[in-house]
């Protein structure tokens, strides 16, 4: 049974004017390595974020309870997107009994788009 749908939309510019420090705070230590396989390209930096606060929203909390760095979104080896969860997020999806977590990224030019589907048991 679906639980959630979150979607969520960032300009690409925004992004790729932060700094570190940004990276840091709410991305893991695998994300940022992916964002180094890929150049930092702005897009997918923007695309992962956006996934982030897409699973906030399919959660229907927002960015409460835990931390975006606790919501990890990655690559398989043929590019499809996935989540891993951490911490307080990961604790959130247990007791809301959520088995399966669904996402898709896409860009254009200007604009990343995150889109995550929760199913629960």
């Amino acid at each position: 049974m679906i639980f959630g749908i979150g979607c969520d939309i960032i300009e690409i510019e925004r992004i790729a004017k932060l700094d570190n420090r940004f990276l840091e705070k709410h991305f893991t230590e695998n994300e940022r390595d992916l964002f180094l396989i890929k150049n930092n390209a702005p897009q997918t930096i923007a695309a992962n974020y956006a996934a982030k606060e897409a699973f906030s929203k399919a959660i229907g909390t927002g960015v409460r309870g835990f931390s975006l760095n606790e919501v990890e979104v990655l690559r398989d080896s043929l590019g499809k997107p996935y989540i891993n969860v951490y911490g307080n997020a990961k604790e959130i999806l247990e007791n809301l009994k959520i088995k399966n977590i669904f996402v898709s990224l896409s860009h254009s030019k200007e604009n990343a788009v995150g889109y995550v589907v929760l199913e629960q048991e």
